[in-house]
């Protein structure tokens, strides 16, 4: 039987996605899970079993070569095990092992969800051609990853490029991770809505106090919520110049609900990426939308796993 597909799981606080990917980054099949509002370990395990047996139990199974996971984060590759912030019954919870006792021998590849999604981008979406890029989720926090020199570069923990808890405010609010003026403390959709609220900015008649009524607001002229995207964009800037400066991104490509206000989010970052990223070698950086859409978590862990796989062939013998 050929073997030339991948398994993924795309994990977070709302839903656990699974699907079988081919070598072009078609879903082969697809199955879901909500994520169990009584999060405790094993309940939340037993949601990821029951996709992996859904995917399992079609005819495509007998193909799959190598198993990804994404991961909400912190998630730790070395020792196989996450932390989700979204998933409070998870910490350091042995999740590759638990995911190994289900998929028989195939090797499993685990990152965070910042990473797989610029996997995604790159193989299949707006970094595709380019060797190096940071990919950015803006949603509820902010996460990312790189590609560096063509490939997707995880880190030793599968956590690297995560922009969200870069510090761009010395000075500013202290945020959960127990840093100070992280670019996720001011540009995560929770956080636009709050300085707006703060600020004076007022739902409607609904009710709706989320960053995307506060991007309506601002598409209609409403000064405060404008500014509050403003600001957003400068630190989302002053993060992605960051990463250009030390590593030589020649591109940045922006995903998740925030990035969906688009030209009341685009117009003021990219506008605040030319006071910022100012140097010869970053002064031409392209800041883009992703592409990739809702799929991008497990087509990204598909292409993660699949690089491990090439990566692993050419290991020297220990």
């Amino acid at each position: 039987m050929q073997t030339d597909l991948s398994a993924a799981l795309d994990i977070g606080g709302t839903k656990i996605a699974g699907a079988l990917v081919d070598g072009r980054g078609r879903l082969v099949a697809k199955a879901a899970r909500p994520t169990p509002a009584d999060q405790d370990g094993a309940t939340v395990m037993g949601a990821v079993a029951e996709v992996v047996d859904e995917l399992a139990a079609g005819p495509d199974w007998a193909r799959v070569a190598t198993v990804g996971i994404g991961s909400a984060g912190p998630v730790d590759a070395a020792a196989g095990t996450v932390s989700p912030v979204n998933i409070p019954g998870w910490r350091d919870f042995p999740l590759v092992a638990g995911v190994r006792a289900l998929v028989g021998a195939r090797p499993v590849t685990l990152v965070g969800d910042g990473v797989a999604m610029t996997a995604a981008e790159h193989w299949q979406g707006a970094a595709r051609g380019h060797d190096n890029a940071l990919c950015m989720v803006v949603s509820t926090g902010v996460g990312g990853g790189l590609v560096l020199n063509g490939r997707l570069h995880p880190g030793p923990s599968g956590n690297a490029g995560h922009i969200g808890h870069i510090s761009v405010d010395l000075d500013g609010d202290p945020c959960p991770c127990g840093g100070r003026g992280c670019v996720e403390r001011i540009a995560s959709g929770p956080n636009i809505a709050r300085r707006a609220l703060a600020n004076g900015w007022r739902p409607g008649p609904d009710g709706d106090a989320s960053a995307a009524a506060v991007a309506a607001a601002a598409h209609a002229g409403d000064p405060v919520a404008v500014r509050s995207f403003e600001r957003a964009g400068q630190a989302l800037a002053a993060g992605i110049a960051a990463t250009a400066t030390l590593v030589e991104i020649d591109i940045a490509v922006i995903g998740g609900g925030v990035a969906g206000a688009g030209d009341v989010l685009f117009t003021p970052l990219r506008e605040a990426l030319r006071d910022y990223a100012t140097l010869s070698f970053v002064s031409e950086l392209a800041v883009v939308p992703a592409q990739m859409g809702t799929d991008a978590g497990v087509v990204g862990a598909a292409a993660a796993a699949a690089q491990q796989s090439r990566l692993d062939a050419f290991a020297p013998a220990p």
